[in-house]
């Protein structure tokens, strides 16, 4: 089954015949988090680096930002069986968009702030597809937790 992640979204499962998708990740960021031995994988479409820039807003949705999605993302995943130190990160998008050229640079403080996030609970991005001018789909096979990035009509493994 195709569970597809929207924008300012997160999914869970651990159904080995499911893949996890998300497309447009431009300045997004997506994230696919994935524990091998539970099988429990996990994404997240993030827009926004923090939440402290609209506290109410990232209390009625989480997974707008970075710090708040991926705390919702791991928490989520921590309940279903998977275990933090066990999680595999792969991240794509912070692309710079056509009307974000060099004045808020959404792409690149997304990318700072997951790296920052990760880092704070002792997590690393294990492989990316990141920056750029172009658009990404980030999808994860649950079977094997392959996690493929598309982008510019061509597919690449992470």
């Amino acid at each position: 089954m195709k569970i597809i992640v929207d924008i300012s979204d997160a999914k869970c499962t651990n159904k080995e015949q499911d893949q996890i998708i998300t497309y447009s990740l431009g300045s997004c960021i997506g994230v696919a988090v994935y524990d091998s031995s539970a099988k429990i994988g996990g994404m997240l479409h993030y827009q926004l680096p923090d939440s402290r820039a609209d506290v109410e807003k990232s209390k009625k949705n989480p997974t707008m930002y970075a710090d708040t999605g991926m705390a919702y993302l791991v928490k989520k995943m921590i309940a279903m069986g998977a275990e933090k130190k066990r999680m595999k990160v792969k991240i794509a998008g912070g692309a710079q968009m056509m009307n974000d050229a060099k004045v808020f640079q959404i792409g690149k403080r997304n990318y700072a702030a997951i790296r920052q996030v990760l880092w704070k609970n002792g997590m690393f991005i294990d492989a990316e597809s990141i920056g750029g001018a172009f658009a990404r789909t980030l999808s994860m096979n649950m079977a094997d937790g392959r996690v493929c990035v598309k982008a510019q009509g061509s597919v690449t493994d992470l």
